[in-house]
């Protein structure tokens, strides 16, 4: 019996992903179908049918190749005790596709109100995401560089609301001026997590309306 590479079969794998991927921001995930998929990936439909059943097992495979690499990012990071030029380094990684994916991500939020399977992928995801922040927060706590009185699990939710919401903003406004948003998000994203100035406790309900709060 043949045995498998399992170096060469992830490959496969991820071209096959890096495929789809291509295929669903042209065409969208109902545009897209296996029949485009196969030729944009130069294999045919058998082949594919190997690695992946269906197309909502290609969109979570994508998520979960997306999250994998983002927590060893994390990962790696944390061991230098960095936690806010993490999440800044992670949405500037993201800023190229801003524009680009968010009408797949509203199309797949669209669809999962009907298709049960992907419902299920994007909850996983969004749960996955938010654990992933949320735990990068808490070391940040614990190495003073967080400020201590933010609940991670709501501030994790928080922050991905905010950058669900520049996506939109960007989709909305063909000239609105990404960048530049994102000068201000990166601002704004450090405030809301640094320690008070004076190293107090603050409290998490009661929004510090202070104009002079300091940077450091």
């Amino acid at each position: 019996m043949r045995r498998l590479d399992p170096v060469r079969h992830e490959g496969k794998r991820r071209e096959i992903l890096e495929a789809a991927g291509r295929c669903f921001v042209r065409h969208g995930f109902k545009g897209a179908s296996i029949a485009a998929i196969c030729t944009e990936a130069g294999i045919s439909p058998g082949h594919l049918y190997h690695y992946f059943a269906s197309k909502e097992a290609i969109i979570g495979a994508m998520a979960d190749l997306r999250l994998t690499e983002m927590a060893q990012r994390f990962h790696d990071v944390a061991a230098d005790k960095e936690a806010i030029p993490a999440l800044l380094a992670e949405l500037r990684r993201k800023k190229s596709r801003i524009r680009q994916a968010t009408p797949m991500v509203l199309e797949l939020l669209i669809e999962s109100g009907r298709n049960p399977a992907i419902a299920k992928i994007m909850r996983e995801s969004s749960r996955r995401m938010r654990d992933l922040l949320a735990e990068l927060l808490r070391k940040g706590q614990a190495s003073r560089q967080i400020d201590p009185a933010i609940e991670p699990e709501t501030a994790a939710t928080i922050l991905m609301g905010v950058l669900d919401g520049l996506k939109i903003v960007a989709l909305r406004e063909p000239k609105f001026d990404t960048e530049k948003g994102l000068v201000m998000l990166e601002t704004m994203i450090t405030r809301f997590l640094m320690p008070p100035a004076n190293g107090a406790q603050r409290d998490p309900g009661i929004a510090d309306k202070r104009p002079d709060r300091a940077l450091q």
